[in-house]
């Protein structure tokens, strides 16, 4: 009856101590204002930030009126503490919040108009290639 007591107590003890580690990270692009989707999903307009929960490659997308949409294949390398068998401590036992924020910083190109000119002799081509190709017999 006396472990049971001691074991409960360690427990509680234990249960109150539990750590925790906070994932983030946080996008800026030049320019701000830029839609940044995190594998396919909304998670707004730079500068934004955004939760994780494993380390390793996420995809992000980044559009803006005038500028090429940029795809961004970005690693998140995991600190010293999160490799086996810190982690364990790190996530339960480690009596304070943990904080891994990222920033990432991102450069947008402009995007190039085309010049009327060459649009137009492009689409003459098309169009007289289009003349050219005979239509199935019926």
């Amino acid at each position: 009856m006396k472990c049971r007591a001691v074991l409960g107590g360690v427990l509680l003890l234990t249960a109150g101590l539990t750590g925790c580690v906070e994932r983030r990270f946080v996008i800026e692009s030049d320019p701000p204002g830029a839609l940044v989707l995190m594998n396919g999903q909304p998670l707004g307009a730079t500068p934004v930030d955004g939760h994780f929960l494993f380390y390793g490659d996420y995809n992000f997308t980044l559009i803006k009126d005038g500028y090429e949409t940029q795809q961004v294949c970005q690693h998140i390398a995991s600190p010293w503490y999160q490799y086996f068998p810190l982690d364990f401590f790190s996530e339960n036992i480690y009596p304070c919040k943990l904080e891994d924020v990222r920033r990432f910083r991102y450069s947008m190109t402009p995007q190039v108009q085309p010049r009327t000119d060459d649009l137009i002799n492009r689409a003459e081509q098309l169009r007289a290639k289009g003349r050219a190709v005979e239509s199935p017999a019926p």
